[in-house]
């Protein structure tokens, strides 16, 4: 394979690791130890919140819905329609069932939703209004009992009143205005409230990233998430105009989003190349630093020889958010394997599926698009099993354990089946192994 890189960036999503990770390790043991006290000390510290405990009243959540604009208000619901739908279909595309494996031998499968969620809303450098839909909503839909959601606050005036307006549309049990690890934490030791999370979700900065997978397998996440990324798979057809502006919407999340572009065509990376400064300066200030720095260090222009070449380039980085302008949708939509969300054809991009359409924004970074897909209703819900049998069945399956539980060398093993068949067949002699 033969591929050029017209544009190479100087970072990688790993840059920075080590430093976070320390930070991190060190809060967590913190406020483990010193509870409410410590998360609300580094509330005062990094949030500025001197309010005491951090939930949100009703009274609270009712003056912030005073605040939102009607407008604002119908399209928040707008997106929740389509997010809380789409995630009803994901529920009731799962099923229960039973099946008979062979004569009085019976195996299912049960789902349970679980009982407690801590829906991570970020509201630092933006206010993510449409994270506290793809979160709240997808947990209530999946029929999690008691759904926690917190976001940073901003001083004394809280957490911004349309994050709340939403989280609480979307059906929050309880609101924490905390943001960053403590956040996580008070979620997963289950402070303010005495109902620890039984899984974290949510997008967040590093810090909130490396919080939730420090903290896996104490609690169950969505998945190992990093900086938002965003792939766009363009040939000759494609319009530049409209890949460098997707480009630079998506780095203005911040000055560590990578941004790749995958093309066989030459002429359209270099007219890519050549408009991103100039949707970039177009921007206000906080969002033009962010993409400056995001293009700078992140940005990425992939030159191939075919498009079978574009696609296994594309499958290796399985971008969280993956774009297809090109010709021959179908053949792109059958042949890519790796990505968090598709987005096929100029029509669709990624801020309406960040926003609004209904497919769930929080998404597998950092190459994790390789095993895993985004938050959906059945990562709320637990796929058990179950089996039950009659003593009939018994005849047969407790010898064949028994046999191959001495092949294993597990004697204790085979010894609960041969006391079965001594129990239910006094009279009968099986061919138990030696």
């Amino acid at each position: 394979m033969t591929i050029e890189y017209i544009k190479k960036a100087a970072k990688t999503s790993a840059t920075g690791e080590d430093d976070t990770r320390e930070i991190v390790i060190k809060m967590l043991r913190e406020i483990e130890a010193g509870g409410e006290e410590k998360a609300l000390e580094y509330a005062k510290q990094l949030d500025g919140w001197d309010q005491g405990s951090p939930i949100v009243t009703r009274e609270q959540i009712e003056v912030a819905k005073e605040k939102v604009p009607q407008q604002l208000k119908d399209d928040i619901q707008f997106a929740y329609d389509r997010v809380s739908g789409f995630a009803r279909q994901q529920r009731d595309s799962m099923k229960e069932f039973e099946v008979e494996l062979s004569p009085g031998l019976f195996a299912g499968q049960k789902l349970i939703p679980m009982t407690t969620a801590g829906c991570y809303v970020p509201g630092g450098r933006y206010a993510h209004i449409a994270s506290a839909i793809m979160s709240v909503a997808t947990a209530k839909v999946a029929g999690v009992e008691n759904v926690i959601a917190c976001s940073v606050p901003h001083g004394e005036d809280g957490v911004h009143p349309a994050i709340l307006y939403a989280m609480d549309l979307a059906g929050a049990d309880t609101i924490l205005a905390m943001g960053g690890v403590q956040g996580i934490a008070a979620m997963a030791y289950g402070l303010f409230g005495g109902k620890p999370a039984d899984i974290l979700v949510g997008p967040g900065n590093r810090f909130v990233a490396e919080a939730k997978r420090l903290l896996f397998g104490r609690v169950g996440i969505d998945l190992f998430a990093g900086p938002t990324e965003i792939a766009i798979i363009a040939d000759k057809t494609a319009d530049p105009e409209i890949v460098a502006c997707d480009l630079v919407g998506q780095a203005e999340h911040g000055p560590d989003s990578p941004a790749w572009l995958f093309t066989d065509s030459r002429e359209l990376a270099n007219a890519v190349i050549e408009k991103v400064p100039g949707y970039i300066d177009a921007l206000p200030e906080v969002q033009r630093n962010a993409a400056t720095a995001a293009w700078r260090d992140y940005g990425e222009v992939v030159l191939c020889d075919s498009r079978e070449e574009v696609a296994t380039i594309s499958d290796e980085y399985a971008g969280e958010h993956l774009e297809v302008q090109a010709e021959d949708l179908d053949w792109w939509m059958d042949r890519l394997k790796n990505y968090g969300s598709l987005f096929v054809g100029e029509e669709a991009t990624v801020a309406f599926g960040d926003k609004c359409s209904g497919t769930n924004h929080i998404l597998p970074t950092k190459g994790a698009g390789r095993y895993t897909g985004g938050l959906s209703a059945s990562k709320f819900i637990k796929v058990v099993t179950y089996q039950r049998q009659t003593r009939e069945a018994t005849r047969t399956v407790a010898a064949a354990a028994a046999r191959l539980s001495r092949h294993e060398g597990m004697e204790g093993h085979a010894r609960t089946g041969d006391e079965r068949l001594a129990k239910y067949y006094p009279d009968e002699t099986f061919n138990l192994g030696h």
